[in-house]
């Protein structure tokens, strides 16, 4: 199973942010090899701008940065992401890149907090609470 992962997934973890870190958390630990979570490599440069923000120094964040791109796979955005994105009813472009990037990577699901953002997305979207029950309830 594929899963692609938007942003404040990663961020509620890192910066431990409540009350969404159980949840989150519990997700992230899941990946691994029967799930395989991903997320775009321009996803990266606004988890090191936030952890910049948050306090971390440029050293840490880059380990943070590092660590995250060995346990998830990272991917690339392309041309051919953009237009779709630009053209659909989503109200958030950076949510509507994400969701299209999934659906070209032929993710099963965009794991997010913010479901109602990817309502009209080509890919479904679950929170991390509802994916963990999903797959709990699939054994």
């Amino acid at each position: 199973m594929k899963i692609l992962i938007d942003t404040n997934i990663i961020i509620d973890v890192l910066t431990e942010r409540k009350p969404h870190f159980e949840h989150s958390s519990q997700f992230l630990n899941l990946c691994g090899a029967q799930i395989i979570g991903m997320i775009l490599a321009s996803q990266t440069t606004d988890i090191f701008y936030i952890l910049r923000r948050e306090g971390k120094t440029e050293k840490e964040a880059r380990a943070v940065i590092k660590k995250l791109i060995d346990n998830l796979k990272v991917l690339d955005v392309f041309a051919a992401d953009v237009n779709p994105a630009l053209d659909s009813d989503m109200p958030d472009y950076e949510d509507s890149l994400l969701a299209y990037s999934a659906y070209r990577y032929k993710a099963d699901y965009i794991i997010t907090r913010n479901e109602k953002d990817f309502k009209d997305s080509p890919v479904s979207a679950l929170s991390p609470a509802e994916f963990i029950k999903k797959i709990s309830t699939a054994k």
